[in-house]
């Protein structure tokens, strides 16, 4: 595993791991920090592919080209990319318009999805895995 995916790898786990700390109180900063896990997990992905991406938009096009169109991804797994991608830019800038908490609670649960998506179609076992959902109350 080169440096870089593992570099991007940790700062997935780390976004994810923050988002879930802020969704009850900072919805908003939760959504964003939910898409970076997303962004940061799938870039992880594509370098160990050798692939990197200057934007964002290059990012979900990859999603959706290389992992769903060929079969290693669910349409599930695209959607929810798009979807947190979508609730980003409501949050960084809605204006008036925030992410609820219910939507940052979803944000959290979608993004812990791409990293398992992540995790599951790596050529290479990544040192850390991300957290299950917890269970439901």
């Amino acid at each position: 595993m080169n440096e870089e995916s593992l570099d991007l790898w940790t700062r997935a786990l780390r976004a994810l791991q923050t988002a879930d700390l802020l969704a009850a109180d900072d919805p908003d900063g939760a959504a964003s920090r939910a898409y970076y896990a997303a962004f940061h997990a799938v870039s992880a992905l594509l370098a160990q592919e050798g692939r990197s991406f200057a934007k964002h938009s290059a990012v979900e096009s990859a999603v959706h080209r290389d992992l769903v169109k060929t079969g290693r991804w669910p349409v599930e797994a695209g959607t929810a990319y798009t979807w947190l991608a979508s609730l980003r830019s409501k949050a960084d800038y809605g204006g008036k318009s925030h992410v609820t908490r219910e939507e940052a609670l979803e944000a959290v649960r979608r993004a812990r999805r791409i990293l398992h998506e992540a995790c599951r179609v790596s050529p290479e076992p990544w040192p850390e895995a991300p957290p299950r959902e917890p269970p439901a109350e």
